[in-house]
């Protein structure tokens, strides 16, 4: 009876060993391998209306996991600046475009719940430095008594000429100066809030921190605090940034000042200081909380809008003509955990860009561009090279495929193959033109599903 004891245990004991060397061998050699972000975006406005009931949140949310996605990108506070949650600082959305808007439940909240329960992860976007809708006249720069949170604009003309944004109606968005520190104090509160209002959020993406654009922001508080960063006067402002001119077709283009290009620098040490802040602020609100942002992909242009989200390794200056050579000091790539870019194009490949030779404006651009980056496949790979290892994660414009659907697909394999995972903005484009198989067939080819 000992002897069969014996037996049994030595048995036993070499049956561990093996099961414990398989284990070994399996976690060596056959590592999971780690599965690429993919991101759909719900914007708040255009989809307030449809989705603020849990049955189409349920449905949505369903279908997204179905189809391979990981992570859910939920519009919280839209361009107007009011919030689709109960805030302390900022007032809730209750109407838009003349129809009331009830909650019955927590909007953000019920997200959360119901992606966690499904396995997918809850993004909350926050558009940032913006807080009014030109076209409607609306938000809290019209009608919360801060219009002098709006960008002074110095537009073309002959004549010096500085308004307020406010005025300029081709543009949707009432965007706010980013220097100024006391709406940089509010939207921190906000952003502060959302962290710990929500602990299980798994993150939050900023959207629209940047300047308006090339002709922004001219107020009296960015000529201080630029003369601050220089360390000394302006003999003549805005000439000694810049002065519209005409050339011979008519054409205004600015003429360089002496302190162009440190302007230049100093719009991205603005940014740059305000992404260390949120970052210090949403962190400390919870350590864990994913901290991201979004951004266009055009680089070559981006020097418009004040924002350098290249990689502080990479100097731009031995490239581009706008940079100095301070300006990589001012590259916050290394700042976040999730970054996604708009590869806003229709041409999907450099061969076809090659071939077509199309000229590209974005919503940013000051000037129409070509170049072998303005197409999907050359954006991400000229991305690696200013990121320097930086992840990122290649977006899609879903409406400039309206008419070419077969483009979205093509679009999502590329940005699949090419970047470090998929951001598709927006669930509306593609609920309202039922482009879903275009989506599936994309992440099916993509070995997504």
């Amino acid at each position: 009876m000992k002897q069969i004891t014996k037996v049994l245990f030595s048995l036993l004991v070499i049956a561990g060993l093996v099961s414990c060397i398989a284990k070994g061998s399996h976690s060596k050699n056959e590592e999971t391998p780690e599965i690429a972000p993919k991101l759909m975006w719900i914007d708040a406005t255009a989809n307030i209306e449809r989705f603020n009931n849990k049955d189409t949140i349920d449905f949505y949310l369903t279908k997204l996991k179905e189809l391979g996605f990981t992570d859910i990108v939920v519009d919280i506070r839209p361009i107007c600046g009011h919030v689709l949650y109960e805030s302390v600082y900022a007032p809730l959305l209750t109407e838009w475009k003349g129809k009331e808007i009830k909650y019955g439940f927590d909007y953000l909240g019920y997200y959360i719940e119901k992606s966690h329960e499904l396995g997918l992860k809850v993004q909350a976007s926050l558009n940032t430095f913006v807080a009014g809708h030109n076209y409607m006249d609306d938000g809290i720069i019209y009608k919360g008594g801060k219009a002098d949170w709006a960008s002074t604009v110095y537009p073309p003309s002959e004549e010096v000429k500085f308004i307020p944004i406010t005025e300029e109606k081709h543009k949707y968005s009432a965007m706010v100066n980013p220097c100024n520190e006391e709406f940089q104090e509010y939207i921190l509160n906000i952003f502060r809030e959302v962290v710990v209002k929500y602990p299980k959020l798994d993150g939050i993406i900023l959207d629209r921190v940047r300047f308006d654009g090339f002709t922004a922001d001219f107020s009296e508080l960015s000529r201080a605090k630029f003369e601050e960063y220089l360390g000394q006067r302006l003999d003549q402002f805005p000439d000694d940034i810049y002065r519209w001119k005409k050339d011979e077709n008519g054409k205004f283009y600015p003429e360089q000042g002496k302190h162009f290009l440190k302007w230049l620098e100093w719009r991205a040490s603005v940014i740059y200081s305000f992404m260390a802040k949120a970052k210090s602020v949403v962190k400390e609100a919870n350590p864990n909380i994913s901290f991201g942002t979004y951004t266009g992909a055009w680089y070559p242009s981006y020097f418009e809008v004040g924002v350098n989200f290249a990689s502080k390794n990479y100097d731009p200056s031995a490239d581009f003509e706008w940079a100095t050579a301070d300006y990589k000091n001012y590259g916050y790539a290394e700042l976040l955990d999730l970054f996604t870019v708009g590869n806003y194009y229709t041409t999907i490949t450099m061969e076809s860009y090659v071939k077509e030779n199309p000229e590209v404006k974005n919503e940013t651009d000051m000037w129409a561009q070509k170049s072998i980056w303005y197409c999907v496949e050359g954006s991400n790979q000229h991305l690696k090279q200013i990121l320097y290892g930086n992840k990122f994660y290649g977006g899609i414009l879903a409406d400039q495929f309206y008419t070419n659907p077969q483009g979205l697909t093509e679009s999502i394999k590329m940005n699949l193959a090419s970047s470090d995972g998929l951001m598709i903005f927006d669930i509306v484009h593609i609920i309202e033109k039922n482009m879903w198989e275009y989506v599936e067939k994309g992440m099916r080819e993509s070995g997504a599903i």
